[in-house]
């Protein structure tokens, strides 16, 4: 053991340390209580993952890549943010050895899954969880030794129209095994899919920490004849020239643009989408990212790949499983949702019964064109709604339908930069968390919001931020109409063809998805789980998926708006 005097000296020595640490951070400005927190909290958390301090160097790089416009975060926020990161870190390739090749990367044709089985209990019945086990191998056949890699799994069954999503554990040492809760009798075959593999994933975390680049936006100003076109983007390098600063003046969101030659900041016309930036890879990282080969690949199973389902065995009656225990929202039965969280699941099939629950209702829906995919089913679906007509371009709004005979109003709105569209002009521009501090809020408001997949091209903690103010709304809102219902709209896998994954990847979207259900947890909002609802379906994956699974979010929030007017579960 240890002497006593040995550990008084290792103590005198990490107090010094962290003495010398604040005094070094007083003299640079940043906050003294933070810091102080921040070396205790290093001393007491020293055994932790390498990975943890490996991803919180990239939270501080983030911060000090525009330290002369940085908004300064509270002790709170801070703390937050370190705890978020931590909850999505994500398994690195091993240190210290050289680029593997391509051979030496996951391969999902090499790959094998097997169906667990029990000498013990051989049969499986509703109630019962299934467990799936997979070997990933390389190109050359040969077993991985490490973890990382991005996979999807479902159970389903086309005979029943029945689908529920696995939850897929990672070993760290190329071995993975997948969950399914046991929801119906009959057949259930499961499917498992490679998205990425770790090598790949490697690329795309540096891409997302460090390439803010690779989506440009612009804006144009304009007076007179005259006009000019500047780069802009929610952090700038100053080294070009003096920047035009259009950071929200209420919630702190930044955004700057280079400020034009001949033409003052004011004079600012439009935002538009810039185009994408090229040459993000070498020649060796881009044989990490080829459709069919290993992007969205499905991994066969090395036996079967289907089991039968018996009824529910006596001694475990009919009780459902925990779907807290099984990170199981819902699933698919007879083609319809069947939530695990105790929501009757109503089927609004057409304008009567859609009518019928928003009479008199006010519905006002925020974010990116996923939720806007939400208005044009209802404009599509109500034959008494009157569109007008603003002027705006037509896939970004804002828009505006009225039901007079039965006092219903739809709103729609895109939320503020960052936004990868066409032109808007810069005076349509909003902020979610300023458009829910307009509105009054009643017991006849409903709130929707959708908002990620813009942000897969920033790092974390610029969608962290955006939450944060959105969040803080929310509570707003709440607190002076408690009756207001909040409906949030998780991301959701898509379909990655060419060049989509180093934008779009649904690593990125899974890593906010988990972001946001942390952020929003504990608060009186809904939440319509997208992410499994894709997963579970036969549908093909779809950045806006398509009509029916549509329909079933639709129907999930008006399931929400009214309760009694929904019909009963059917299921075990």
């Amino acid at each position: 053991m240890m002497s006593l005097k040995v550990w008084k000296y290792v103590l005198s020595i990490l107090i010094l340390f962290g003495i010398i640490s604040l005094l070094y951070n007083i003299a640079i400005g940043k906050n003294w209580n933070y810091n102080t927190v921040s070396v205790l909290d290093e001393v007491q958390t020293w055994s932790r993952s390498s990975r943890l301090s490996e991803r919180l160097l990239t939270f501080q790089q983030y911060h000090t890549y525009c330290p002369h416009l940085a908004k300064p975060l509270s002790l709170e926020d801070e703390v937050e943010e370190r705890k978020l990161l931590n909850s999505i870190i994500w398994p690195q390739l091993p240190s210290g050895s050289a680029p593997p090749s391509l051979l030496q990367t996951s391969d999902p044709v090499h790959s094998r899954f097997t169906i667990v089985t029990s000498k013990i209990k051989p049969s499986w019945y509703v109630g019962d969880q299934l467990e799936v086990q997979i070997q990933l191998r390389d190109f050359k056949g040969q077993p991985k030794r490490y973890g990382g890699d991005l996979l999807l799994a479902r159970l389903h069954s086309p005979k029943y129209e029945a689908g529920v999503a696995g939850q897929v554990l990672d070993h760290e040492n190329g071995l993975y095994t997948v969950r399914f809760p046991l929801l119906w009798e009959g057949s259930a075959q499961v499917d498992v899919m490679m998205v990425h593999s770790s090598e790949a994933i490697a690329v795309l975390r540096r891409l997302r920490d460090h390439r803010l680049d690779r989506v440009r936006f612009t804006s144009t100003f304009r007076q007179g004849d005259q006009s000019e076109k500047m780069m802009c983007h929610i952090c700038l390098p100053p080294e070009p020239g003096p920047i035009c600063n259009f950071t929200d003046v209420r919630t702190g969101e930044p955004w700057y643009c280079y400020k034009p030659k001949m033409l003052s900041c004011d004079t600012r016309y439009n935002h538009a989408m810039g185009g994408y930036a090229i040459d993000l890879l070498t020649d060796e990282e881009t044989l990490l990212f080829q459709n069919g080969k290993n992007v969205k690949v499905p991994i066969q199973a090395s036996t079967m790949d289907t089991i039968n389902v018996l009824p529910s065995s006596k001694d475990k009656g009919s009780q459902k499983p925990d779907p807290v225990k099984l990170a199981t929202s819902g699933y698919y039965y007879q083609g319809s949702w069947r939530p695990l969280d105790g929501v009757p699941m109503g089927q609004f099939n057409d304008s009567s019964a859609i009518t019928q629950c928003l009479t008199n209702k006010s519905v006002y829906l925020y974010g990116d064109s996923t939720m806007r995919q939400w208005y044009e089913y209802f404009s599509s679906m109500l034959p008494d709604l009157k569109k007008f007509y603003l002027g705006k371009p037509i896939k970004l709004g804002p828009f505006l339908a009225v039901d007079t005979k039965h006092n219903m109003l739809l709103w729609y709105r895109i939320h503020g930069p960052p936004m990868r569209t066409q032109w808007v002009m810069s005076n349509d521009l909003r902020y979610i968390a300023n458009e829910l501090d307009g509105l009054t809020g009643s017991r006849d408001t409903v709130v929707a919001l959708s908002i990620w997949a813009h942000f897969t091209t920033l790092p974390v903690e610029v969608y962290i931020n955006r939450l944060r103010d959105i969040r803080k709304a929310v509570v707003r809102l709440l607190n002076r109409a408690p009756g207001t219902l909040v409906v949030i709209r998780t991301a959701n896998p898509q379909s990655l063809e060419q060049d989509v994954s180093l934008y779009n990847s649904d690593w990125f979207s899974l890593q906010q998805d988990m972001v946001l259900r942390a952020m929003f947890k504990g608060l009186n909002v809904r939440f319509v789980d997208a992410w499994q609802m894709v997963v579970a379906h036969h549908e093909p994956h779809n950045l806006h998926p398509l009509r029916p699974i549509v329909k079933t979010m639709v129907d999930m929030m008006l399931s929400y708006i009214c309760p009694h007017r929904s019909s009963n579960n059917v299921g075990i």
